[in-house]
């Protein structure tokens, strides 16, 4: 099975021992304590999960930046984006060796994780700003990264952690979400060799399931992993059990035994475009996935960026031998009305646009929304059903 980046085995940061666990939790009682941010739990997941390998913790303003400005740390080591433990108020915890870092997504803000203070730096006006631009592309705070990264504080706590639970991930979504080890563990008991990853944060209409098909067909996978983010999306995104729901039924359907697999992962989106793009791409090679589709406007969000500048990052930024995952590189699919498939639209050059059934984001939820399935060159009936029934309690 392909490595994971930067070490032979995962590193996943969760204390799986019962009597260090336990030992843990009790120490956390008589820590100082801070609520941490949305991301900052997102992010602890994603360590204690094992995605973030070789990660041992949160990183200082050097490492950060070093991340943000030609994505290494320090040391060298790759890694894409800045991953920071940013608090508005860091008094209560300075001084402290170790501290309980509170879960802010969880009713009583129960300890995520135990952090060993390495550093408490404030960021500078001038160090937010190149982080925000570089990972970004923008300074816009009408994009909702921006304004997300921007929103959190300016004092950063680093240093390694022990993660002691997953958050609401692991309770709400008990059989979707997985961490890295055990998708890993999947793909072995599955017995795939060459495995290709989707990343998605909507339901996947006919054009999705198509490019997933194409993706294994064209590079000879024996296996698919689906992998759903279930962290917090913007305003108007369809919530994660829906589109759990929704991707479940069209893999039953729609995808032979044993070629798929439906999972998730914990962790607020960033919307930063082609840097999340090469984020996305790190830990699908760390929960084992030999190649990942890039689509048309990966991870983007408006008109904040180039329709494939996701994909170029690869050529023109990540340095040269960072990750052994191969890349898919995808343009839009949709159905074809002269081919009656659906194609991928760089690839039949005899097409104009109205050769092709498009339908915007906004005619979709308007026809979900009155109970009007759409058309089967869009959507398949079955998924169509579970989203019609969510709309119409709305």
């Amino acid at each position: 099975m392909i490595k994971p980046i930067g070490a032979d085995e995962l590193k996943p940061l969760f204390v799986y021992d019962t009597d260090e666990h336990a030992a843990l939790t009790k120490e956390a009682e008589g820590l100082p304590s801070v609520v941490i941010s949305s991301a900052a739990a997102g992010n602890a997941v994603m360590m204690g999960g094992g995605y973030f390998t070789p990660l041992t913790g949160y990183m200082n303003v050097a490492d950060a930046m070093g991340c943000a400005e030609n994505m290494k740390t320090t040391t060298g080591q790759f890694f894409p984006v800045p991953v920071m433990n940013l608090v508005e108020d860091a008094s209560d915890v300075q001084g402290a060796a170790r501290i309980a870092l509170r879960d802010p997504n969880v009713d009583g803000n129960p300890v995520i994780a135990i952090q060993t203070v390495e550093a408490i730096e404030e960021v500078s006006d001038a160090q937010m700003a190149t982080m925000t631009d570089k990972v970004y592309r923008t300074d816009d705070m009408e994009h909702p990264g921006v304004a997300a990264f921007n929103s959190v504080g300016r004092f950063a706590i680093s240093g390694p952690i022990q993660v002691l639970n997953f958050s609401y991930f692991i309770n709400d979504f008990p059989d979707t979400f997985r961490t890295a080890v055990e998708i890993r563990n999947e793909i072995s008991e599955h017995g795939w060799n060459k495995v290709v990853a989707f990343q998605t944060r909507n339901p996947m209409h006919l054009a999705h399931e198509e490019l997933c098909h194409m993706a294994m067909d064209r590079l000879g996978c024996d296996g698919l992993v689906i992998h759903m983010l279930l962290g917090k999306l913007k305003p108007g995104d369809i919530p994660a059990d829906v589109r759990d729901a929704a991707i479940r039924k069209m893999v039953e359907v729609y995808f032979p035994a044993n070629s798929a697999m439906v999972t998730g992962y914990g962790f607020d989106m960033l919307y930063a475009g082609p840097r999340e793009a090469v984020l996305h791409a790190y830990f699908r090679q760390n929960m084992g996935a030999t190649h990942f589709i890039i689509g048309r406007d990966h991870a983007g969000v408006g008109d904040y960026y180039g329709a494939f500048d996701a994909q170029t990052i690869f050529d023109d930024e990540v340095p040269a031998g960072a990750m052994e995952i191969e890349m898919f590189m995808a343009d839009h699919t949709a159905w074809s009305k002269k081919l009656n498939k659906v194609v991928m639209m760089r690839e039949v050059d005899d097409h104009e646009k109205d050769d092709f059934v498009l339908l915007s984001g906004t005619k979709v939820r308007e026809m979900l929304g009155n109970g009007e399935a759409p058309p089967k060159e869009f959507s398949r009936p079955e998924v169509a059903k579970i989203l019609i029934d969510y709309y119409s309690n709305l």
